[in-house]
């Protein structure tokens, strides 16, 4: 008798976490997740998000009660990302932080100014100056630090620390040393008092500014990193809000207004001028103007009748429209582009894993250090308040805010951005990936051509005109349903003449009659099986001769290619500027292929390509040393696109290159492939920047409180500022500009 073990299918959780203070409240959480069976999770300290992969028979309370037993707050988000009751819990927190920092200002200032006018004129004292200064000191450290104190119990009650506790520690040390010696009348030597040299006796124990004023400067600190934080994620609640809330669905021939998330695939509904376009569809009758910038990033809008899709989220701008919905709710191209960038936020960059590993350990490192300083202090002799002072300096300077909001806040804003202009990052990988690039490998069809085939020239023989030889031969490709012969009837128009007696005849072409003449449509081949005298013709710029016959003559031919994007040459030349060597691949021949590299500037060319060689291509390019980034749209492009050290696809290719790709392409404007790459540099370099700055802050902040160079209130503000100079230099992100002019710069939302 055997038995088989069968491992549960698993379930993703989001969670939104509260209470949250620094990147080490958030590597607490992940490491308490993650310590359930077969539990993964990764904690978001930016967005305060929490993203779960758990067994499917865990009850999601599980992970929710684990979280709050360590002392934060969870629960399972459902729904929309940002819905009503997150933002008022965000927004009365944003209040609740400024009325506390108007009240600690409020005392801070005077007792500030106070203390230093009398450290500097002792004559200016009158009996009880210290209970004043305690009393004005205590409301800001016991009330308005309440958060600081609160966060720094909770984990001392679960046996952790975070930089709630450093602080704590430091503003409590403060206003304790100073009670204690306003009590007891403390030292009774002249000392030094805040740099400003020596005073009488009992001025150098009294720390009650410094708590004070550490106080205000780190509330201040959390205050606007908070409100910077939210601005932070203002560009992805911009994708939500371009959704429609509600519909007017056509029922039994009346129109019918209902929530948006009852609108089904196949239910046909009403757009007016004005109103934003529900759900991804079919237009089935009407005209009109579509705006689609705020999806795509696209600045002209566009023309739409019936047959042509449109995109849930656009604007439509003129006549009223009739739309069958094609996907609805989560499978609109507007719901995939916010999950994406969700997601994108879900998943860390590996330096962000080693910044989470530091973070964990950081504070229990920071408080061995202000003991040891303390006590190397009082060994050498020091006096207790020299030590004190130093000891209070360590604690209050070493946050590892900064390092914490590094990565996120950039990544936040970055993915934000590129949503902005067509881009979709699917995570921090692609963004790593993009720093090696050095070359682009570009996928003909589809990426640097329409995709559609175009007929370009007419050449009439002798006897015919350009309109009679265009006429007779769309007559006869209007049976069929080659791209061709649609590209023929394109460029006709419409007033056909019926065509009888057709005959397809696939790979060669078509024939029929044409008011009682016989008509043959196709390749020389197909016209010299039929008896006809087929004349030189040269293909001009690799594009596809496609002769006309009329009674056994030949009428004329007709040019027709796919033809080259308008922003393909730019793109390329983009490419080359940013130093990247580019290759064309494609199955096509190599005249073509060559025609279409030519006109766009492309000297690599790899013609003739299978799809099963794609991969190949890519592969042996990377083995000769190069870091290949591939762009692609179609099935075919999947795996090359897989192999590729970054894979970009385009939006309105094939869900499987999607797939496949790092970043998706969602504007048609081949200039966002260098806007891509460029957006991922970008926000690459304020990653490193970010990081750059908070490690070198702590690296070089450290010692020198150590030594008694810092002076615990000016620690207390440079700790709250570079927090904001982190979040600061991440929102910078949103100038970023493309390559195209007309997309423009961040536009204020």
């Amino acid at each position: 008798m055997s038995s088989e073990t069968t491992t549960p299918a698993a379930q993703s959780v989001e969670l939104a976490v509260g209470g949250m203070t620094c990147a080490a409240c958030a590597a607490r959480v992940e490491r308490i997740l993650t310590k359930l069976d077969g539990v993964r999770a990764t904690v978001n300290f930016a967005t305060e998000r929490a993203a779960v992969r758990c067994p499917a028979d865990l009850d999601p309370a599980v992970l929710t009660a684990a979280v709050t037993k360590a002392g934060y707050t969870a629960e399972i988000r459902r729904g929309a990302r940002h819905d009503a009751r997150q933002e008022d819990a965000h927004t009365a927190r944003v209040r609740d932080l400024r009325r506390r920092l108007g009240v600690a200002m409020l005392l801070s200032i005077p007792l500030g100014n106070l203390s230093i006018a009398l450290a500097l004129v002792p004559s200016l004292r009158f009996p009880f100056w210290e209970l004043l200064c305690l009393v004005l000191a205590t409301p800001v450290v016991c009330w308005a630090a309440a958060p600081f104190h609160r966060a720094a119990w909770w984990n001392l009650r679960h046996g952790s620390s975070s930089m709630d506790t450093l602080v704590s520690l430091g503003v409590f040390a403060s206003y304790g040393w100073s009670a204690w010696s306003v009590v007891t009348g403390g030292s009774g030597a002249a000392g030094y008092w805040l740099g400003f040299g020596t005073t009488a006796a009992g001025a150098d124990s009294v720390y009650l500014d410094v708590a004070a004023g550490v106080t205000t400067f780190l509330l201040a600190g959390r205050y606007f990193e908070t409100r910077a934080r939210r601005s932070a994620g203002d560009l992805l609640r911009a994708l939500d809000a371009l959704a429609a809330k509600d519909v007017r669905v056509l029922r039994d021939g009346a129109e019918v207004t209902v929530p948006v998330a009852d609108l089904a695939r196949g239910d046909e509904f009403v757009v007016r001028p004005g109103e934003k376009v529900a759900a991804d569809g079919v237009v089935v009758r009407g005209m009109s103007t579509v705006d689609v910038g705020a999806v795509t990033g696209e600045p002209v809008p566009v023309e739409v009748s019936a047959g042509d899709r449109v995109i849930g989220g656009s604007v439509n701008r003129s006549g009223r429209v009739i739309v069958r919905a094609t996907e609805v709710g989560a499978n609109t191209q507007l719901a995939q582009m916010s999950a994406l960038a969700e997601r994108a936020q879900e998943r860390k960059a590996a330096v962000q894993r080693l910044v989470d590993r530091i973070c964990a350990v950081f504070v229990p490192v920071v408080l061995g250090i202000a003991a040891v300083t303390l006590a190397g202090w009082l060994l050498a002799g020091q006096p207790a308040r020299a030590g004190f002072g130093a000891a209070v300096s360590v604690l209050i300077i070493a946050c590892p805010c900064a390092l914490g909001l590094a990565t996120p806040t950039a990544l936040m804003v970055g993915v934000g951005r590129g949503a902005q202009l067509g881009i979709l990052v699917k995570g921090p990988d692609a963004l790593e990936a993009s720093r090696r690039i050095t070359t682009v490998v570009l996928d003909k069809t589809g990426t640097v051509t329409s995709g559609r085939m175009t007929v370009t020239e007419v050449r009439p023989r002798v006897g015919w005109t350009e309109d009679e030889v265009l006429r007779v031969a769309a007559a006869v490709e209007a049976a069929s349903e080659h791209p061709i012969a649609a590209a023929v009837v394109a460029r006709a128009g419409a007033g056909l003449p019926e065509v009888t007696d057709f005959r397809a005849l696939p790979g060669l072409g078509a024939a029929g009659v044409v008011d009682g003449v016989p008509v043959i449509v196709g390749r020389a081949r197909l016209l010299a099986e039929e008896g006809v005298t087929v004349p030189d013709e040269v293909a001009a710029g690799g594009a596809t001769v496609v002769l006309v016959a009329c009674d056994g003559e030949v009428a004329g031919s007709l040019l027709v290619r796919d033809e080259v994007k308008p922003s393909a040459a730019d793109a390329v030349n983009a490419l080359h500027a940013m130093g990247l060597k580019t290759v064309l691949l494609t199955g096509d021949n190599e005249v073509t292929a060559r025609a279409v590299a030519a006109e766009v500037g492309i000297h690599d060319v790899r013609a003739g390509v299978l799809p099963t060689e794609k991969a190949e291509v890519v592969e042996g390019l990377r083995a000769d040393g190069h870091r290949v980034a591939m762009v692609g749209d179609g099935v075919n492009d999947a795996p090359a696109l897989a192999t590729a050290d970054l894979g970009l696809g385009i939006a309105t290719g094939t869900d499987i290159a999607l797939r496949a790709a790092d970043l998706i392409l969602v504007r048609e404007d081949l200039r966002v492939v260098p806007d891509a790459l460029r957006l991922a540099h970008r926000t690459l370099g304020t990653i490193r920047g970010n990081l750059a700055w908070a490690f070198g802050y702590n690296l070089a902040a450290i010692p020198v409180a150590a030594a008694g160079l810092l002076n615990p209130l000016i620690a207390g503000a440079a700790m709250s500022v570079s927090s904001v100079l982190v979040v600061s230099n991440s929102l910078r992100l949103r100038g970023f500009a493309s390559i195209d002019p007309a997309v423009g710069a961040d536009v204020d939302r």
